[in-house]
């Protein structure tokens, strides 16, 4: 497990560039001459380069041993935040935004995978947590250190600060990972099957209902809160601790859970209830929203963990490319859900309003997992054969 911690550096990163832009907005809009909604689409261009880089380099590259990839995924990543701290108006930030995304996308669906074969099928979600638990510390521990900084100097030297940590973790793994085996080969005619695989689709449809919903949200977090409860600006950062902390225990907690019960169906689930109820709260909170933001953070992160598991647990030659369409759907999500949202802000729906917009679509992802997983389970029990004949867990093996 020493190895995956390497990976997790990376991933920290990650979380922090992800999602401190979401605390930034009114200071970038307003050094830009732009409004917030069209500055909240650098979160949207970020995000679909992320969601359109991860299949496509898990498809084309598979079989290629990925410690090189994955190092070589961090140091684009870097570029593009370095181009982003330079960026002199909105058309360069987009596009230095759209770099740091495909970097990040193809350095989270390596790693991911990386850590759970390094870590093997015992510890797998324990090594998944640690992936996850990497991005939602850099979210409670970096964005609102980013956030303090930037008020206190400049949005810029707060993309420096996530350049430099970037180059901190590339010269890490760099030196210090070693190689990962590489995946089978995957056919193009299994890759495009994975996308219609009755096992992978509803799993991944999920994710990107549960992305739009939660992450679309966190975007606009900053006028939910001044619209709902009077928050100004400059008093966000306590909230978005609020929101990262509870990020941080639902990873942690998530994998050990999902290691020892191996009810991966079940906790996503009560994952998405809480997280329907933890959004729809936002407004009626207002000003005291904290432990909802907390239960909302904790959920949001502890999601990924058995989905990933659940697809992981496919076949060989699909397993490995299923978990890069969940990431791509992740992403995807946020994307769609943080375009969604501008938009409607730009046609003149209230802020406060948002949350429960977003609460509906989680809703949907709930009715999702509720209606396809009753219909695919197989009893308890069973067990999926991959191409060695390795016997592991079904993906709807348990409720």
């Amino acid at each position: 497990m020493r190895k995956v911690w390497l990976l997790m550096v990376g991933s920290f990163t990650l979380g922090l560039d992800a999602y401190v832009m979401a605390g930034l907005l009114p200071v970038v809009a307003k050094d830009l001459g732009t409004t917030v909604s069209l500055a909240g689409q650098m979160v949207t261009v970020f995000t679909l380069a992320y969601a359109v880089s991860a299949p496509l380099v898990a498809g084309l590259l598979s079989g290629v041993r990925p410690r090189m990839l994955i190092v070589a995924a961090l140091a684009v990543f870097t570029l593009g935040n370095a181009l982003t701290a330079l960026a002199p108006g909105l058309a360069v930030l987009l596009v230095s935004r759209a770099v740091a995304g495909a970097g990040a996308g193809v350095y989270s669906a390596l790693s991911t995978a990386a850590a759970a074969s390094l870590a093997g099928e015992e510890r797998r979600g324990r090594a998944l947590a640690l992936v996850m638990g990497g991005m939602s510390s850099g979210t409670v521990l970096g964005v609102p250190l980013g956030v303090l900084l930037a008020d206190h100097t400049t949005w810029r030297a707060t993309m420096w600060l996530v350049t430099a940590l970037g180059a901190v973790a590339l010269v890490g793994l760099a030196v210090g990972l070693p190689e990962v085996p590489a995946g089978p080969a995957v056919p193009v005619r299994a890759r495009l099957g994975a996308l219609a695989d009755r096992q992978v689709l509803p799993v991944v449809g999920v994710s990107f209902l549960g992305a739009v919903a939660s992450l679309g949200l966190y975007t606009y977090l900053a006028p939910v809160l001044d619209s709902s409860g009077g928050v100004s600006e400059s008093a966000v950062a306590p909230y978005l601790w609020a929101w990262g902390i509870g990020g941080v225990l639902g990873s942690v907690l998530a994998g050990p859970l999902v290691d020892r019960t191996g009810r991966v169906v079940a906790l996503v689930t009560g994952i998405v209830v809480t997280l329907v109820v933890s959004i729809g709260a936002l407004p009626l909170l207002g000003a005291a929203a904290f432990p909802a933001l907390v239960v909302w953070g904790a959920a949001g992160w502890a999601f990924q963990v058995p989905q990933q598991h659940r697809l992981l647990a496919l076949r060989a030659e699909r397993g490995t490319v299923a978990l890069a369409l969940n990431n791509s759907a992740l992403y995807l999500g946020s994307a769609v859900g943080s375009a969604l949202a501008g938009l409607a802000l730009a046609g003149g729906l209230a802020p406060r309003d948002l949350p429960w917009a977003a609460a509906a679509v989680a809703a949907a992802g709930l009715v999702l997992h509720l209606v396809t997983t009753r219909t695919r389970r197989t009893p308890a029990g069973s067990r999926c054969r991959d191409a060695a004949g390795v016997s592991t867990l079904g993906p709807y093996e348990h409720s």
